[in-house]
């Protein structure tokens, strides 16, 4: 053995070995050896370099920052809705078709978590058995096309780097396709398998919210009953304010004229359910562009006690908009802007772009500020002209007019200039750690490949497998990943087993069949599972283990 290879096969022991006990972020790791390959002499710093601007993993960076746009649009909203009607094997499967087919031009991760909310307020079905086929159709959804999930541009990274064509955008469709058919053959029967919980926890304390009726909405003239706002999960209509008079309690059979003030009690999360209906203004709506929501709980010492949002301007003072309150188990009552506040009193806030500047005024009139795993959408105009955006993006780049990379970096630019997306959120959402190791893995693939490592290693697979062929080698390069993707990050798992499989590809004369996406499949499951784990609880255990043949 080669001192050159000697010294990569001790960076690759070293890492499979931190990763798989210590805590060392996987970046450091790969960082660390691409450090070390360029100190010891085996890449030169221009290669090094250009590792880091590959056009695969710039293109990988701005599919993630795009996505923070796509997640504030209401098509997902759209889609929670028109998902949840029909038996349960149907919902099942409106879910997974839908799921998939979002998180085949979009980043899997955001598409869970945008999903699960709408999953979580479905009023048909428990959503314990909805969130774990979120997840795997998600995951599978990933694999239909080149930008679906990050493994697959990170393969074609790779398979550019070893100077081969990049692979066309729906190169991996056929195979995602008919794995994503089984998975849901699979996943349909088993749902019924998984338990049904109760959603409501001790922590859930009731929000007041209110919404108006347009002038023009089509909720004029109909009951309660007939607009569906008896039927809302977790949320229950308390009182209407028409014309100075309250109407309380609300009937089934009660019409709704314009300009009434409904006022609601629920979960903060309804707040997305309210902005939803068509017809109805949420209380704050038109200052609203897709910010995330604060949590605040009024001071002791607040200069806001005793006042009414009205008359404190709070909007104006703190640029910001309340969009529920809270006051423990108490049912408040008039409309939102005419609500004595009391010290303790928690209200949602949608902040505006100098919100936390204020620091002194936040710190003096609310005790806590804390984020909510929910968000305020777009209205409908702008969720439109987001997604027709994306759509053009995706459809130039189709048809060979404007590379992806340059439509989605000036898409980018466009989403920031008009202040849909702001520079904060840019920068909290930037994937670091995923440009650190893409970059770092493909100097270590290099160097794998440069020292004949890879070709050593690929050699030892071959003999391992003897007379099995090509088959066998694809048997040995998914075993291979999927125990990576197993016991490490499926990116890593990704970085670390190209190389090998790209040696045993050339050793087989098949570097451009459709093996390359056998690899391409297996560590894509991985981060969107962990989001939906909650309620599945230790039934998951059996379910993933049963579903591996979804993989196969």
């Amino acid at each position: 053995m080669q001192w050159e290879q000697g010294i990569v096969l001790a960076m690759l022991i070293v890492i499979v070995t931190c990763l798989l006990t210590s805590r060392i972020k996987p970046a450091y790791l790969f960082a660390g050896a691409a450090f070390i390959g360029f100190q010891a002499g085996l890449i030169d710093l221009q290669t090094l370099a250009g590792n880091f601007t590959n056009s695969s993993l710039l293109t990988l960076v701005l599919l993630i920052l795009v996505s923070i746009a796509l997640e504030k649009t209401r098509l997902i909203s759209w889609v929670g809705r028109q998902i949840s009607y029909g038996g349960q094997s149907t919902v099942v499967a409106k879910l997974g078709l839908s799921t998939a087919f979002l998180s085949s031009f979009t980043n899997n991760t955001a598409v869970v978590v945008s999903l699960i909310g709408a999953v979580k307020r479905n009023q048909r079905h428990a959503p314990s058995r909805l969130l774990l086929p979120l997840s795997y159709t998600a995951i599978l959804g990933g694999t239909l096309t080149l930008i679906g999930t990050s493994t697959n541009l990170i393969i074609n990274s790779f398979v550019e780097d070893a100077g081969l064509p990049s692979l066309s955008f729906f190169a991996p469709t056929s195979i995602g396709l008919a794995v994503l058919v089984i998975g849901l053959l699979i996943l349909i029967p088993l749902s019924y398998l998984l338990p049904v919980y109760d959603e409501h926890g001790q922590d859930d304390l009731p929000y007041f919210l209110e919404a108006k009726v347009d002038m023009q909405s089509p909720l004029v003239g109909k009951t309660v009953a007939e607009n569906g706002l008896r039927a809302l999960r977790r949320l229950f209509l308390a009182e209407i304010l028409r014309d100075g008079k309250t109407v309380a309690p609300v009937c089934p059979d009660t019409r709704l004229q314009a300009g009434d003030r409904l006022l609601f009690c629920g979960d903060v999360e309804s707040v997305t359910t309210l902005q939803e209906i068509n017809g109805l203004t949420l209380f704050g709506q038109h200052h609203m562009n897709g910010q995330s929501m604060l949590e605040v709980i009024v001071s002791q010492s607040a200069g806001i006690r005793g006042k009414t949002l009205k008359s404190v301007r709070f909007r104006e003072r703190f640029d910001g908009v309340v969009v529920a309150i809270r006051r423990g188990h108490e049912r408040l009552a008039g409309g939102l802007g005419n609500i004595e506040l009391h010290a303790g009193d928690t209200l949602v806030v949608v902040p505006g772009k100098t919100f936390e500047q204020k620091k002194q005024q936040l710190n003096r009139e609310f005790v806590l500020i804390n984020g909510l795993d929910s968000s305020a959408r777009l209205d409908s105009q702008k969720s439109i002209a987001v997604l027709l955006g994306f759509a053009t993006v995706i459809g130039t780049a189709l048809l060979g007019w404007v590379p992806i990379i340059k439509g989605l970096a000036a898409y980018l630019l466009v989403l920031v200039l008009t202040g849909i997306i702001t520079f904060p959120e840019l920068r909290r959402r930037f994937p670091v750690d995923i440009v650190v190791i893409v970059g770092s893995a493909l100097s270590l693939a290099q160097l794998m490949l440069s020292s004949g490592l890879s070709a050593r290693m690929g050699d030892m697979l071959m003999q391992a497998f003897d007379g099995w062929g090509i088959y066998g080698a694809l048997v040995a390069v998914y075993l291979l990943t999927l125990v990576l993707t197993e016991l490490v990050t499926n990116n890593a798992a990704a970085a670390l087993s190209f190389p090998i499989a790209y040696s045993l590809a050339v050793s087989y004369g098949q570097i451009r069949c459709p093996s390359l996406w056998r690899y391409c499949l297996v560590p894509v499951p991985a981060l969107s599972l962990l989001m939906v784990i909650k309620p599945i609880c230790w039934f998951t255990v059996w379910v993933t283990t049963s579903s591996k043949i979804i993989y196969a």
